[in-house]
């Protein structure tokens, strides 16, 4: 009669492990049909999305919509330009893009990419732009008009650790020479006026356009953007004319409600 019984509550377990083995595969393969749902719903809108700005780009590229026909670049002084390493290889890219800004009467424009590779290629940018100088040589001439043609700033990672670098060192001898080796003082302003001093705290950009797979500035020298406003472009293969306007256009109509 006890094996019996202990039998029975055996097969009771069993039965009951079953069922809870049961709901558990059917609770997994429900959220698995979940997930592969949201994830076709999320397909379809990023395609449909990508669809619309696409033509969207074309129309404005023939000057469809009015709006964009006349652009007001009053507030952009500086632009900076960050482009993936990979993507900076693509020369003929680069001055296409330049010619454009050049077209649209933009004056100082940073190029950036993390391993220098647009460094690199200055000299064949120069020889494709001939309305455009390198910084180096609008410093030695000091002009009291605004210059005809396009000033270009080459940076890159190793610029911005280095300048990190000099500015550190020249903290650490000024809190040296005060004896102040207990507590080094040290803030933004500080570094800010010793990036000034080290002649590697330049203008901040107001626009800063990023050509790349990831939404980040790449690392683009921080203190050099604090009031910047950054878009996202895409792949530099792929830009087109009509986002570049609608971008430019976008921050002409931007109200800054800040002093410099």
């Amino acid at each position: 009669m006890k094996n019996i019984k202990q039998t029975s509550s055996y097969f009771s377990i069993l039965i009951h492990s079953f069922w809870v083995l049961w709901l558990v595969q059917i609770f997994n393969l429900g959220l698995q049909l979940l997930w592969y749902f949201l994830h076709i719903i999320l397909s379809l809108w990023y395609s449909i999305l990508a669809v619309a700005n696409f033509i969207e780009s074309y129309l404005i590229s023939y000057g469809v919509f009015n709006k964009y026909k006349s652009l007001h670049l009053e507030n952009l002084r500086y632009l900076a330009i960050v482009i993936e390493s990979e993507d900076a290889h693509q020369t003929s890219k680069v001055v296409q893009l330049l010619q454009w800004l050049d077209s649209f009467g933009v004056k100082n424009v940073y190029l950036y990419d993390m391993n220098g590779v647009l460094k690199k290629s200055k000299e064949a940018i120069f020889q494709k732009l001939k309305n455009a100088k390198s910084i180096e040589e609008t410093n030695e001439v000091v002009t009291k008009h605004v210059p005809d043609h396009m000033t270009l700033e080459f940076v890159s990672y190793v610029d911005g650790k280095e300048a990190v670098a000099k500015a550190a060192n020249l903290i650490f001898r000024e809190n040296l020479n005060r004896h102040n080796l207990g507590g080094v003082e040290f803030s933004e302003t500080h570094l800010n006026e010793a990036l000034q001093i080290v002649g590697c705290k330049g203008p901040e950009p107001d626009l800063l356009l990023v050509y790349g797979p990831v939404r980040c500035h790449l690392g683009f020298p921080a203190w050099r953007m604090r009031y910047t406003e950054i878009v996202h472009m895409g792949s530099l293969s792929s830009m087109r004319y009509g986002f570049f306007i609608k971008a430019i256009y976008i921050f002409a109509k931007v109200h800054q409600n800040y002093g410099r």
